[in-house]
Parts: structure tokens; C-alpha cells; sequence
């Protein structure tokens, strides 16, 4: 249909009062600006998820880092311990020297910034060696926990038996101890060390968490051991605003960040980690609304930006409305009349390339083929097959039984031969008059070979009657062409002459039959087959006048 009948079909009136452009146009505006607003909206919430992950990310970094640095700590510490405790001139040894092992003690706090303190105790709990000159405040009492432990326990694992709570010279401590055992096997004593918490702190202090934010250091049993920031005193657990862990969680296993509110309804980013070997948990928690403040901010800008970009893409879409009203029955005419031209295209060239009788390709759109198929196989090296299809008798069954009998016997034909089309790349085509190829890209002569084999017992079994064939029906003889391998100086004119010198071997040697082109066979010309075939219509045609 043409743009002419288009706009006399539709005019402009019938258009305007079935597709009302002012609300459509409008209902358009409305859905872009919706749709804008939408992503940015979800780009905006989406930021916000960003900074919390990076915020998550921010607090687990932090915890690991404050579990490694307090491993490494006690790492050093333990080490030493250790050492001390398997010394053969402890006390209880012949060779035990005061003096001199408290000169040992005072070098090893030298060594260690983060030790405070090194005191060996007796059996009994008596303070038998001190790295410094005196004696500490409160730990030469008989009732300290670390020796309670000790004793009731056979192992020589590091116990954490101060903390929270406990202060040395005005300094808040932790206090490590390993047993000592005597030759026997019983209990002689503890090696405890002390380690200033301010050590811990002027390493954590330069970590960024924010006004309200927190670092926790815990013992497993939530005894809190170090808080930062710092206010002069330790706090019980008890006193944070906020839970430390999951219900759900394991201490064995406690390595998570999670969100959680508090009890004073604020929201926290926490992070905690395990810090391996020691009965101890790093801690994070950082405030959701500083970690927020910042995208706040910028959602704000961004939300005043988009409503003054709606505004304004509204103005424009009122403006353009009139022009989109106009073009709109233009670009529908064009639409149209391309539509028929891409059809019209598609028709023509189907008709091009398409026998108009038998439906298979024609001689034209079969040479292109081979020229295509024969140039991939060059590069390639692959094989290329074809298979050249003749029409035994078939002016006789024209003569016979007319032309428009021929037309319906070559279709029926046709189709069998279509339906050797198994592969991509594969084509039937109708070569011209009764003869047709199909081509076989990629086939080995056995394929080719057992293909025309059933291609002609189909046609043979499709029972087409002819009674000027010896068989009483319509059959074909089929020439076999395979060129495993295919070089640059091969031409595609020498597959077809092969092809067409074995289709007339086929037909020499008797009809109804499948040959292949065999340099080492004696070749038959076009004059051997004319007169072998003439000689059989003679016998034939006698034969026929001495029935009758």
C-alpha cells in the first residue's frame, strides 16, 4: 500500500480522534520522568548501600587489624614466657640466682615496649623475682586468679588473668602468666607478665571510626579489656549501649560483621574477630549515621538536580508535542510503504535464486554456491562433494505422457532429491532441464556415495510409471564427484566435469545406477553415451512396433 492510499485510508482527522497525541504525548512525558526519577532514586539508594558495604568493609579491616597487632603482641610475650618457663635455673632449681635472674627479666622488658612488668611467683604465691625494684601494687596478694588457675590446671598454656578493672602504678594492665612445673611433674610457681594497655591504645587511637565509633578488645567470657576512645577507666560490659555479639553466633567462631541497633536506638556497624590462639575478640562498631551523613548530603543535591531536570524535560515535552503531532502520521505512511518495499525485495529475490518449478535452488544461485563452497574449501582443505542427478528417459516420458505429466514427475523428483539436504551448507539445485545437482560440502565419497544411493532407490520407490523405461517406471542415474582435497590450483569447472563425466558413466552402463569419476578407469565421452543410448531407443521403439 502506497503512502497515497495510506493518507486517503487515514487522514488526518481519523488519526487526531483515535490517537489522541496531546494525552499520549503527555503520558509519555509523565512516564520519562517517572522512569528518571525512579533510577536515580534507585541510584541513590543504591550509594547508600555502597557506603554501608564500604563502611562493613572499613569495620572488618579494622578488627582484623586490631586482632593481628594484639596476636602479634601476645605472640612476643608468650614467646618469652615460654623461654622462662623452660629454663632449668627457675626457682626450685639448685642452680636458681636471684640477681641474676632478675637482671634477665629487667633486659626482657627492655627488649619489649609493650611488657610492663615481669614477676615470677612461688608455689605459695610469694613474689620471688620482679623485673623492676619493687614490687608492683596489688599482685603480690596470695588470691590472685592467675595462681588459682595454675594450680588447678596441669597444662602450660598462656592464661590472660587480669584485665578489665586492674591497675599497676596508676596504668591499666593485662596480665599474662604461664605454669611452672618442678622436676616432678608438681606445681612450682607462675612467670607472670604485665602489658601496659596504653601501648594498645596509641596504636589504635590513629584508626578512623568516627566520633561514635568504638574499638573493643574482649576476653571470650565478654570481660571487656580495652575500649577506645579512651575516658580515664575501663567499663564493664554491661554499661555499652549496644549488644557485642549475635545470639546466634559462636564464640569459636566469631568472625562477622553485622548491623545492630542499641539501646540508645542507635544504629551500629559491627565487626568482630577472633583473635587466633588467645581467648581474646577484637571488636568494631562504628555509628550508621556518620557512616551516612555524608550520602545524605549528596542525596539531597541530587534530589533538587532531578526536579529541576523534570521541570524542565516537561517544559520541552509540551513544546514539542505540536511538531511530534505531524510527524507522527508521516513517519507512519513511510513505515508502511517501507514495509511493502522490504517484501516486495524479499519476493524478488526469493524468485531470483528459486527454480520456479521444482522449488530447488536455480542454476543461477547454484553457481555462486560452488564458487563459495569451492573457495572455502581452498582456504580449509576440506573435501567438496557433488552429486550430478539425471532423469533416466525423460524425453521419452515427455513424448509419452506430455509436458505437463514431465513438470509433475520433476517435482516429485525434486522433492527427494531435497531431502538429501542433511548438512548446513548442503544444496539441491536444479542444473537445468531433468538434471540436478546437489552439492555436499565436507563429504567423503562413501557419504556421498550411500546418499545418491538413497536418493535414487527413493525415486525409484516413489513409482512414477513410464512405460518407455525397461523398468516400467521413472528412475534416474546419478554421477558421484568427491575431491577429498581441495588445493588453490584446483578449479571448480573440474568438479563439475567430473561429476558430469560419472553421471554419464552411470548412464553407460546401463541407467538407474550410482558412478563416481575414477582417473583409473577408461573415461566415456559424450559421443560413446548419445550413441549407446540412441541404440537402446531404437531397440526399444522396434520392440514396441512388434507388441503392437
Amino acid at each position: 500500500m502506497s503512502a497515497t492510499v495510506r493518507s486517503a485510508d487515514y487522514p488526518r482527522g481519523f488519526l487526531l480522534r483515535h490517537f489522541p497525541l496531546v494525552s499520549l504525548a503527555t503520558a509519555c512525558v509523565v512516564l520519562v520522568c517517572l522512569s528518571i526519577l525512579t533510577i536515580q532514586l534507585l541510584t541513590i539508594w543504591r550509594a547508600r548501600e555502597v557506603r554501608l558495604h564500604e563502611a562493613r568493609d572499613a569495620a572488618a579491616n579494622v578488627s582484623q587489624a586490631v586482632a593481628q597487632h594484639a596476636y602479634d603482641t601476645l605472640r612476643e610475650v608468650d614467646t618469652l614466657l615460654l623461654g622462662l618457663v623452660e629454663r632449668s635455673d627457675l626457682p626450685g632449681a639448685s642452680g636458681f640466682d636471684q640477681s641474676r635472674m632478675q637482671a634477665l627479666l629487667r633486659n626482657h622488658v627492655a627488649e619489649l615496649p609493650q611488657l610492663h612488668a615481669i614477676i615470677i611467683f612461688a608455689a605459695d604465691g610469694r613474689p620471688l623475682v620482679n623485673s623492676g625494684t619493687t614490687m608492683p601494687v596489688n599482685l603480690d596478694n596470695r588470691d590472685m586468679e592467675s595462681l588459682h588457675y595454675h594450680r588447678l590446671h596441669n597444662d602450660l598454656q598462656l592464661y590472660l588473668g587480669m584485665g578489665a578493672g586492674r591497675q599497676v602504678n596508676s596504668e591499666w594492665i593485662l596480665a599474662v602468666s604461664r605454669r611452672i612445673n618442678l622436676p616432678d611433674g608438681s606445681f612450682g610457681g607462675v612467670v607472670l607478665a604485665t602489658i601496659g594497655l596504653n601501648y594498645f591504645r596509641k596504636f589504635y587511637e590513629d584508626f578512623s571510626i568516627g566520633e561514635q565509633g568504638t574499638i573493643l578488645v574482649t576476653r571470650d567470657d565478654a570481660g571487656l579489656v580495652l575500649q577506645i576512645p579512651y575516658d580515664g577507666r575501663v567499663h564493664d560490659v554491661t554499661e555499652l549501649p549496644f549488644k557485642l555479639f549475635p545470639a546466634s553466633s559462636s564464640m569459636a567462631k566469631i568472625r562477622d560483621t553485622h548491623a545492630s541497633q542499641g539501646l540508645d536506638g542507635r544504629s551500629r556497624i559491627i565487626s568482630y574477630h577472633k583473635i587466633a590462639e588467645y581467648p581474646l575478640v577484637a571488636l568494631t562498631a562504628l555509628s550508621q549515621d556518620e557512616v551516612l551523613s555524608g550520602w545524605r548530603n549528596d542525596a539531597c543535591l541530587q534530589i533538587a538536580a532531578l526536579s529541576a531536570l523534570i521541570l524542565l524535560i516537561g517544559f520541552f515535552g509540551c513544546r514539542l508535542l505540536n511538531q511530534l503531532t505531524s510527524r507522527l502520521i508521516v513517519e507512519e505512511e513511510f513505515k508502511e510503504s517501507s514495509d511493502e518495499l522490504r517484501v516486495s525485495n524479499q519476493r524478488l529475490t526469493h524468485l531470483a535464486l528459486q527454480d520456479g518449478l521444482t522449488g530447488l535452488a536455480n542454476r543461477r544461485s547454484f553457481d555462486e554456491a560452488l564458487i563459495v563452497e569451492f573457495s572455502r574449501a581452498q582456504r580449509a582443505g576440506n573435501s567438496l562433494g557433488l552429486m550430478m542427478i539425471d532423469v533416466d528417459f525423460f524425453k521419452q516420458y515427455n513424448d509419452i505422457y506430455g509436458h505437463v505429466a514431465g513438470d509433475e514427475c520433476l517435482k516429485k523428483i525434486a522433492g527427494v532429491v531435497a531431502s538429501g539436504m542433511r548438512r548446513a551448507g548442503d544444496m539441491a539445485a536444479r542444473y537445468g532441464g531433468e538434471e540436478m545437482v546437489l552439492l555436499l560440502p565436507g563429504s567423503d565419497v562413501d557419504g556421498a556415495v550411500s546418499l545418491a544411493e538413497t536418493i535414487r532407490h527413493g525415486i525409484e520407490s516413489v513409482g512414477i510409471a513410464h512405460i518407455g523405461s525397461p523398468l516400467c517406471k521413472v528412475t534416474v542415474s546419478i554421477g558421484v564427484a568427491v575431491f577429498p582435497l581441495i588445493t588453490m590450483e584446483t578449479m571448480s569447472i573440474t568438479l563439475l566435469n567430473a561429476a558430469d563425466h560419472a553421471l554419464y558413466k552411470a548412464k553407460a552402463s546401463g541407467r538407474n545406477n550410482v558412478c563416481t569419476c575414477d582417473s583409473r578407469e577408461k573415461k566415456f565421452s559424450r559421443t560413446n553415451a548419445v550413441e549407446i543410448n540412441e541404440n537402446w531407443c531404437q531397440e526399444y521403439v522396434g520392440q514396441a512396433d512388434l507388441s503392437s
